[in-house]
């Protein structure tokens, strides 16, 4: 194949395919931390993840506007972006695994409580081991999730269904 051939490479995103994705999963550490930690520190860690959450959509809304130029739409076509990665993030990033973590570790620590005499401290870190581990299991299906809920309900309001990615 010459480089004529090659298939063109997609433009690495920050906020997608590097390290910085994982300030977006900063409150599930956090909750995972729940049982150890003030809570303001866990309530910290939603603030980092509400950062790197809109920071993705304004780059987004950014390269939308770039892509679009003065065409007419733009605005549109901007706005949608931005929603659409507000949205999806704060949905796949925040709430619904910051909810899972939490729940996990509730209910993890409710039954350490009930089937073990361990002292509380060991309970409370081995809930959040629970917790921690648990975190690279339910990324992909809530990301799936998401797009499926998204797909089927607001990205046919604004555009036909396309991510933004």
């Amino acid at each position: 194949m010459t480089p004529s051939e090659e298939p063109p490479t997609k433009a690495v995103d920050i906020y997608r395919d590097t390290w910085v994705r994982f300030l977006g999963y900063a409150n599930e550490v956090g909750e995972a931390f729940r049982a150890l930690v003030p809570v303001s520190m866990v309530w910290a860690t939603y603030g980092v993840a509400t950062v790197y959450v809109t920071a993705d959509a304004v780059d987004k809304g950014k390269k939308a506007a770039a892509a679009h130029g003065d065409s007419p739409g733009r605005t549109a076509k901007v706005a949608a972006a931005v929603v659409d990665t507000f949205v999806w993030q704060a949905l796949a990033s925040v709430a619904i695994p910051g909810f899972t973590i939490n729940r996990v570790c509730a209910g993890s620590l409710y039954l350490l409580g009930r089937a073990t005499k361990w002292p509380l401290p060991v309970r409370k870190w081995t809930t959040t081991a629970i917790g921690l581990s648990t975190i690279p299991f339910i990324i992909t299906p809530i990301d799936r999730s998401v797009d499926l809920l998204l797909d089927s309900s607001l990205r046919k309001i604004y555009g036909g269904g396309e991510k933004q990615d």
